[in-house]
């Protein structure tokens, strides 16, 4: 029998190289692919690896090249835009899936392919980075202390740039508002900006409400049927925060503000350097919670963000391959709570200090 091949799609953006770089480094050989060959071919050269050129609206072209491997990752964001051929040509092909989204309308579809997955007998798994390996694990380590848990909190703090697909990921979501989950429905949430004050292991720090993948991730993971989900961002606490929102969720809306958006991320975007990538830390705090006042309280102090998605990424493709889980799956579902405690230096803390 063959070794079990991989395909990394979008190789060429800021993280897929840094996943093509950390597959490289645990002994991995991926197949990369995208749309151009001019774009790919400086790191398929570099690394030493084979290339494959394939659009996403060519079904046909896209069908052959996942017949020829045993997993497609997908690092190509905006996910909302280039999931659903990848999953629809996965089903038809029968081969795993893999992404790093974090967008809450691509959790919500592919985590509706349960049954096609069941049947084709592969997994399809949305999130295996930063968004949203390490709430998700958070989330399910928390929830499973307190059966019967009514209500999940989780907040995330992190430093540094963006990505220009991330960027790009945050414009769209910008366009949407935000949302949280009430009763098992998502909803949409106030126009006032929601905020709380989270003590994270390095500092307290003003959170507001975002819509992070956990509200589709989380709720699958833990059936906790409130979750509210947060972000440590400047200015968080400040009264000006919410004319703020509204005037960019307005002017994001309009489909021409849109592409001049994306234009100027492409021009300006970078993402974090080496150094940063290094050095930086994020941090993720849970807390589960019933109607009885049981609770229980955690703390995730891990690397940074980037970081985190190559490590996570390449070690879930390794574990996807070996294990062979079937279904649509969020992370802690597929591999456990643990899972994120096997990225370098991450810790997972009851208590601080």
């Amino acid at each position: 029998m063959r070794e079990p091949c991989w395909m990394l799609y979008g190789a060429n953006g800021y993280t897929g190289v840094l996943l093509a770089e950390e597959a490289v480094r645990r002994g991995h050989k991926p197949i990369l692919a995208g749309r151009s060959a001019e774009k790919l071919r400086p790191l398929a050269e570099r690394l030493r690896l084979e290339m494959v050129t394939v659009a996403l609206d060519d079904a046909d072209a896209l069908d052959a090249a996942l017949r020829e491997v045993d997993l497609v990752f997908n690092a190509a964001g905006p996910f909302s835009r280039t999931s659903a051929p990848l999953l629809r040509a996965c089903l038809a092909t029968k081969t795993s899936y893999g992404d790093i989204t974090g967008e809450i309308s691509v959790f919500e579809h592919t985590l509706s392919l349960d049954a096609q997955a069941k049947e084709a007998g592969v997994a399809l798994i949305s999130g295996l980075g930063f968004d949203v390996v390490p709430t998700d694990c958070l989330a399910r380590y928390v929830a499973d202390a307190v059966p019967g848990a009514t209500d999940l909190e989780l907040a995330i703090a992190t430093s540094g740039a963006p990505s220009a697909g991330t960027a790009k990921t945050m414009l769209e979501i910008l366009s949407r508002g935000n949302f949280f989950r009430r009763e098992g429905a998502l909803l949409p949430a106030p126009e006032a900006p929601v905020t709380r004050r989270v003590r994270f292991p390095d500092r307290e720090q003003v959170v507001m409400a975002i819509p992070w993948g956990d509200l589709a991730t989380a709720y699958r993971t833990t059936a906790v049927p409130n979750i509210t989900t947060y972000m440590a961002m400047p200015g968080a606490g400040s009264p000006l925060m919410e004319p703020v929102n509204g005037f960019l969720k307005w002017a994001t809306a309009f489909p021409a503000v849109q592409q001049w958006g994306e234009k100027a991320i492409d021009r300006l975007v970078k993402g974090p350097s080496q150094q940063d990538r290094d050095t930086m830390r994020s941090y993720v705090w849970a807390r589960a919670a019933d109607r009885e006042g049981h609770a229980k309280e955690a703390w995730l102090d891990t690397v940074e963000a980037y970081r985190l998605t190559a490590e996570a990424g390449v070690r879930a493709v390794e574990k996807i391959l070996e294990t062979r889980p079937v279904g649509a799956l969020t992370p802690a579902l597929a591999f456990g709570a643990d899972f994120v405690l096997e990225i370098e230096s991450t810790r997972r803390l009851d208590k601080l200090a």
